[in-house]
């Protein structure tokens, strides 16, 4: 009523001391990614791996060739990341592999080319904490024209363009190396789980296949199919020029903007959420263009996140830190059904359907 002072909330004291649990961890985790670049960088999951699976801290000193007074500061950073879920630790004091560890294995190759320590070295990197860091003023700023990124506003430079290898070459590599690794990674599940979207299929285009690295796999499991890679010239040139002449793939230098080399069906895995709703309607109506209609069996197959495919739990926290990634180093975003079918109307399509949902992504098939 009118005249009573709101009632102030008064937490119970395991509230207090839970609600003060969370903030330290909260505040802290950044200390986890970087635990995780550390163990990368030392070797430790290649290590683990060549002593047979498991290893103790006394015995990765040794195998990486450690100071010796380094030890107990070793078994702290190990028990971390157990902790954290990136090893198994056993009764016996030794430290297992996981799947999560074992994408961090040099060597070792699934679905292609899986290795993810790029993703672990990038994401830790000081770019890319830095250009978090600015995200409070990044926010208070009133910027004429369109809005920059976060990293492009701190670092002067927007990924993927020149203006970043002109920065530090170095970096540049290693992000374009990590967003292949992101790429790579999943086309298993999909050409094991959704099937249907290749039956009937005798010709793709991949766009922004990079190497290929995709487009093989497809042509590995569905010989019958032709495929194009379309990418920019800067990639196309770095594409190796036995993989050109293999014959299974088909590569093409351009932009997508403009043209999309014609095929019954176009793949869109993982491009459309580094771009801008205006971007994306620019980018799907081209590949529209591209393909014949539905009743020929023309289709775009989108592969992205879905934001809320998943309701609860680690999946769903992953989906919004991709999002807050995209948020803080592009232009673009990940988004959410209503945004997905939003754009694909506004770009001339009769309809879609969500295939399959692979973890954090979907599969989307889309109709002219």
């Amino acid at each position: 009523m009118a005249g009573q002072a709101e009632k102030v909330f008064v937490p119970t004291d395991d509230e207090l001391l839970q609600a003060q649990s969370d903030l330290w961890r909260h505040s802290l985790c950044y200390l986890t990614p970087m635990s995780l670049r550390c163990a990368v960088d030392l070797g430790v999951p290649t290590a683990i791996h060549r002593l047979g699976g498991a290893a103790s801290p006394s015995e990765l000193v040794a195998a990486l060739s450690l100071p010796a007074s380094k030890l107990p500061f070793l078994a702290r950073l190990l028990r971390q990341l157990a902790t954290a879920g990136v090893f198994t630790s056993t009764d016996a004091g030794t430290y297992r592999l996981n799947p999560l560890s074992y994408l961090l294995v040099d060597g070792v190759r699934i679905d292609g080319d899986a290795s993810q320590t790029a993703i672990v070295r990038a994401a830790a990197s000081r770019y890319y904490v830095e250009a978090a860091m600015g995200l409070a003023d990044w926010f208070r700023k009133d910027f004429d024209g369109p809005v920059p990124s976060p990293f492009e506003d701190v670092h002067g430079a927007a990924i993927f363009e020149e203006s970043m290898a002109l920065l530090d070459p170095e970096m540049d590599q290693l992000i374009h190396d990590a967003v292949a690794a992101h790429d790579h990674m999943g086309i298993g599940p999909v050409l094991r789980q959704c099937g249907e979207l290749f039956e009937g299929l005798e010709t793709l285009t991949d766009c922004g296949g990079g190497d290929g690295t995709t487009a093989r796999s497809i042509v590995e499991a569905y010989p019958h199919i032709k495929c194009t890679v379309l990418d920019l010239p800067k990639v196309m040139d770095k594409v190796l020029l036995p993989a050109q002449e293999e014959g299974a793939v088909k590569y093409v230098s351009g932009d997508l903007f403009h043209v999309v080399p014609p095929a019954q069906a176009v793949l869109l895995k993982l491009v459309l959420h580094f771009w801008s709703d205006e971007d994306c309607i620019k980018i799907l109506a081209q590949c529209k263009k591209a393909v014949p209609p539905r009743d020929a069996g023309g289709k775009v197959i989108v592969i992205d996140i879905v934001l809320g495919s998943v309701s609860t739990g680690p999946m769903l926290e992953t989906q919004h830190l991709m999002d807050m990634l995209m948020l803080v180093m592009t232009r673009g975003r990940q988004r959410e059904e209503k945004d997905w079918s939003e754009i694909f109307t506004k770009a001339g399509f009769s309809g879609y359907k969500i295939v399959k949902k692979l973890g954090a992504r979907a599969v989307i098939e889309v109709y002219p």
